[in-house]
């Protein structure tokens, strides 16, 4: 089988609940198809906010990795190789912000399927 890239990618509006309780963006996530693999490859970020955010890519409902996203700034952070995500694994996007802090998280995070 051949590569597939696969992105979880847009523009959020968000508003914070505190840095400590990161609240899931529900409209990504990825599933792995059970007879294939999956690497991240990158992950791109933006928030227009005044604050410092996060987001945390949940696997299977735990944390795998965080991104913290300076004010009104951006990040790009390549993965390849760093990991390998087997058949059945749920991956999630997580975001937090300071209590009350709103804005948009610009969002593209690049993945590679992979035959198993």
């Amino acid at each position: 089988m051949e590569p597939t890239p696969l992105f979880l990618q847009g523009v959020y509006p968000f508003e914070g609940l505190g840095l400590e309780q990161p609240f899931p963006l529900a409209e990504l996530s990825y599933s792995v198809p059970s007879d294939r693999l999956a690497q991240p490859i990158y992950f791109r970020g933006g928030n227009s906010s005044d604050e410092l955010i996060y987001c945390v890519l949940m696997r299977d409902g735990k944390p795998m990795r965080y991104f913290p996203i300076g004010a009104k700034s951006g990040i790009h952070v390549p993965l390849a190789v760093v990991e390998d995500l087997i058949g059945d694994t749920y991956l999630s996007v997580f975001l937090a912000a300071p209590k009350g802090t709103a804005g948009l998280l610009v969002l593209d995070i690049g993945l590679m399927e992979l035959g198993a």
